[in-house]
């Protein structure tokens, strides 16, 4: 495709993306993946400009990353990446209609999401000590589980977003959706003891709640690297990352109330399948007790 083929894509991903709808950083990086996927397909099938993206090369591109081995989760992203550019292209009057408005991506069994147990949570909330670091590792830690947050949404909080006194934090989501969620006591506890030693901590002028050694605003992949270090001291005998804690959190909140729109709220999703697939972790759990417990379904 020529540049000013090209120059489309650049237009959706940063003017419309970025700035129009304010995705997050790594959303406009997988929109613009999946785009250069296409782009480099419809340049080996000569179709030169977007104008001639039909709905044959939408199902021939889907088919041929089929045979590559992604899966259908993946296919279903990429499919949903370019109905969206394509909506967008029809705005800029480029296109006349949808061409993969209809297309299907094959199905695939959704995985679902990794959850730790309450006993393993509590084992691996209960960090010893009361260096700075350690304290606010507790903070972050408590926090994850209390709220459900996202890693960027953690990351990016800042100090007027707590209100300690009201027991809630206002989070900024993603598509730059606010919402207010309750903090529980214990992580209310943990964050009064970390916003004690910040202060001695954070560069002048730092907004952020949560600060690395050099004071300034925590990155995601330090948070990431301090929840496997902890879970390995604490004898979790797994990988721990930040959305573990998320989808413990929802599940745990799912198996103790029952209430799934309830769950989506707090979890900031826009649309409700989303948050089914942890009725699918409540069944589980709910089979395998049942597995264990009825006469009839016990092993010999």
């Amino acid at each position: 495709m020529d540049a000013a083929q090209l120059g489309l894509v650049e237009a959706f991903t940063g003017r419309y993306l970025q700035h129009e709808r304010r995705l997050s950083p790594h959303t406009v990086s997988a929109y613009a993946r999946d785009l250069a996927d296409l782009v480099k397909y419809c340049d080996a099938q000569s179709v030169r400009d977007w104008s001639a993206l039909d709905v044959h090369a939408v199902r021939a591109f889907i088919a041929a990353q089929h045979r590559r081995g992604l899966a259908g989760r993946t296919l279903q992203r990429q499919l949903s990446t370019i109905r969206s550019f394509c909506n967008w292209l029809i705005r800029e009057h480029v296109l006349g209609h949808n061409p993969a408005q209809d297309v299907r991506a094959p199905k695939s069994m959704r995985k679902l999401p990794a959850v730790l147990d309450a006993d393993l949570l509590a084992s691996l909330l209960a960090i010893p000590g009361d260096a700075p670091e350690t304290v606010r590792d507790r903070a972050i830690m408590e926090l994850f589980y209390s709220s459900g947050l996202r890693l960027a949404e953690l990351c990016s909080l800042n100090l007027h977003d707590l209100d300690l006194a009201g027991a809630e934090v206002r989070v900024t989501g993603k598509g730059a959706k606010t919402r207010v969620v309750p903090v529980g006591r214990q992580a209310r506890t943990a964050l009064a003891a970390w916003l004690k030693l910040r202060g001695g901590i954070a560069t002048t002028g730092e907004a952020a709640v949560f600060v690395g050694t050099r004071g300034r605003r925590i990155s995601p992949r330090v948070v990431q690297g301090r929840l496997s270090y902890w879970a390995q001291k604490q004898g979790i005998g797994r990988h721990v990352h930040p959305h573990m804690l998320r989808h413990s959190f929802a599940t745990h909140l799912l198996e103790s109330s029952g209430d799934l729109r309830a769950v989506q709220e707090l979890l900031g999703h826009a649309d409700i399948k989303t948050t089914q697939v942890y009725t699918h972790l409540d069944f589980q759990h709910l089979a395998n007790v049942y597995d264990g417990a009825h006469p009839r379904a016990k092993k010999k």
